[in-house]
Order: structure tokens, then sequence, then C-alpha cells
């Protein structure tokens, strides 16, 4: 009988800490990746959503196209939402990036357009009645208020974008999927799941960042639920 091979590597098993030593490289250019994905398509969301959201919120007959158009966006699958960016794009990161942005409108445009809407009216003639005009008041008042719920949407689509970018792998730009990709179709089993559990962290990572900015940046929701 043949004795069995003395590393895990060669066993092909799924947790191997000589996978982790020697492709430290390897995880770490596709953690980057990955988190360079996110945070830019993250960030240019972001842009996108908030004038529609304020324009939504300043024109109601806006509000039926801008959740309609990003509600249909979100429904697309993402294969076919790559396929649809990709004679625009090209096999490029601009690809994910693009298809990214698309799918995170739809949960910041509706969590925005929440937290204005939910800001007292009373409070509005207040701001008014102290000299405000419409971008003072806007900036220092109705946004910071509505902060709380925009930021539970920047945590979902974060979370989400962190998820999606896996897809990313079909056209070379997945970050970890790259490799969770490559340890499927190979069956590399310390790859696969490596790979799988660093996007859990790094989801699970951003989600606690960005719940301590949210309460360093509304304390008065904190004192509110106290």
């Amino acid at each position: 009988m043949t004795a069995p091979p003395d590393d895990c590597l060669a066993r092909n098993e799924w947790i191997c800490g000589d996978y982790l030593a020697s492709r430290r490289g390897i995880l770490w250019d596709a953690v980057l990746q990955h988190l360079h994905l996110t945070f830019l398509a993250i960030l240019l969301a972001v842009l996108i959503a908030v004038p529609l959201a304020l324009a939504a919120r300043r024109w109601n007959w806006a509000v039926g196209p801008v959740l309609g158009i990003t509600t249909i966006l979100y429904t697309i699958p993402s294969l076919a939402m790559f396929s649809l960016l990709l004679p625009l794009y090209g096999l490029a990161a601009s690809l994910v990036v693009a298809g990214l942005v698309l799918y995170s409108l739809t949960l910041l445009v509706r969590n925005i357009l929440a937290g204005l809407r939910a800001v007292p009216e009373e409070t509005r003639q207040a701001a008014r009645g102290m000299g405000y005009g419409p971008l003072r008041l806007l900036l220092t008042v109705e946004l910071p208020l509505a902060l709380p719920a925009a930021l539970a949407g920047l945590r979902i689509a974060t979370v989400s974008a962190v998820s999606l970018v896996t897809i990313g792998a079909i056209v070379g730009y997945g970050g970890l999927g790259n490799l969770i990709y490559a340890g499927m179709n190979t069956f590399f089993k310390a790859q696969v799941l490596t790979a799988s559990v660093l996007c859990v962290i790094i989801a699970v990572a951003a989600d606690l960042l960005l719940l301590g900015l949210q309460r360093l940046l509304t304390p008065w929701a904190r004192e509110r639920r106290a």
C-alpha cells in the first residue's frame, strides 16, 4: 500500500497551512484587487445615487422612473448584466465596476430617499424660519438627519458588492473570485475555501467599519435608542 503524501497540498485538503504559506503573494494581490473594485464601485454608486435621490425627492414625477429603473437593473442576472455591458467596456476591470455600480444604485437610492423623506417637516420649517436657504438646509439639516438610513443602505450595498465582485472572474477581474473560479476548475480545495473565507472576512470587516462610521456620525441616533 502506498503511503499517504506528507503535506496537505499533495493530499488536496480543504484546510491547508502550506497553501497560505506558499501563496501569500497571490492571495494578497487578489485581496487588493477585490478591495479596489469594491471601493471604486461603491464610491461611484454613491456619487450617482445621491443626485438621483435628491431629484426624486424634489420632483414627485421622478420617483417612479428613478426607483423603477434602478429596481429593474437590480433584477438583471449578473452574467446577463456583464454580457450587456461587454460591448461598451470590453474585457476590462471597468466592466466589473460598471456592473457593480448599477446593482448598488437601487439599494442606495431607496435608502437615501427614505432618509430624506423621514426628516420631520417641522424641522425643515424651523430651519427656514432661521434663514436657512435650500442648499444650507440640505447640507446641514436634511442630509445629516438622513444619514442613518443612507448608511444602512451603504452597508447592504457594500456587502453585496464584495460578493458580486467574484462574478468578475469570468472576465479575469474578480479579485478573490479569480482564485475561486480557478480552484473550482481544478478542484483545488484549499484555494476555493481560503478565497471564499477571505471574501466573508472582507464583507464582515466592511460592514463593521461602516457600522462604526454610522455610530460616529449619528450620535443622536444612539442616544435615542438608549
